[in-house]
């Protein structure tokens, strides 16, 4: 038999797994890119063949324009999420990338975890970033990526109250921290040919901007972006994320 104090330690125990196990499921519901359990996100269809290249983060002074020429070098139609502050820092810019014929989604105002947000603050980030690319853009933004793929009910109640389709993605690595362009896209094409073998397309994020330096370096994924278009182009299609809209 136990005595109390082994009891009451027990006891401790019990309730720190139980904590732990929630801090756990909670993690996985708001950060993991293919949970379902707080709500539906665009991902990928089972589209085999099909490639979207996305980026976060931008409008990025130094290096959006370096990329889009890259990808008219390529003919690559990509699908861009700003931050609603940076765009307004740089609406040319914005509209350079629009005229070019990307698609433009709402990243946020300010790039907070959103999973850990109170609802008023996200509705006042979302509203407030549409708000400044509409403007610039002068028609509306229909997608939204939260920043780190974090959210929670209310982030997809208020995204649907604003018209807004939630996107997360099925190919990522660590470009932001990477050094080595060859690098980041042996990862990404690994995860492409694993993908297209399961008969689905592909949701690449890449970051053309960096939340914490408008002008921040993001040449390694620039660099990356070019060698996946060069490597797949011919036999896959790279499309902007509203050729999966239903």
């Amino acid at each position: 038999m136990l005595t109390p104090l082994e009891t009451a330690a027990w006891a401790g125990l019990g309730a720190a797994a139980v904590a732990g196990l929630g801090a756990g499921g909670f993690a996985y519901a708001s950060l993991w890119p293919g949970s379902r359990i707080f709500g539906e996100a665009l991902i990928a269809p089972l589209r085999q063949g099909e490639l979207a290249l996305t980026f976060d983060d931008g409008p990025n002074p130094a290096w959006t324009p370096r990329l889009l020429d890259l990808l008219a070098e390529h003919g690559v139609r990509a699908t861009f999420f700003m931050l609603g502050s940076f765009a307004a820092a740089e609406p040319e810019l914005v509209r350079r990338v629009a005229a070019a014929g990307h698609l433009i989604g709402n990243h946020s105002w300010s790039h907070p975890n959103l999973a850990r947000t109170p609802a008023v603050r996200i509705r006042e980030e979302l509203t407030r970033s549409n708000a400044a690319l509409e403007q610039i853009l002068g028609g509306p933004v229909r997608y939204f990526r939260p920043p780190f793929g974090a959210r929670r009910p209310a982030v997809f109640r208020i995204a649907a109250e604003l018209g807004l389709t939630p996107v997360l993605w099925n190919a990522m690595t660590s470009d932001w921290s990477e050094p080595s362009p060859e690098r980041i896209a042996a990862r990404l094409s690994a995860r492409i040919e694993g993908l297209t073998r399961c008969g689905r397309a592909v949701n690449i994020v890449l970051h053309d901007g960096n939340h914490r330096d408008r002008g921040g370096n993001r040449g390694p994924s620039v660099a990356a972006a070019a060698m996946l278009a060069a490597r797949f182009e011919g036999s896959y299609s790279f499309v902007a994320l509203d050729a999966w809209r239903t």
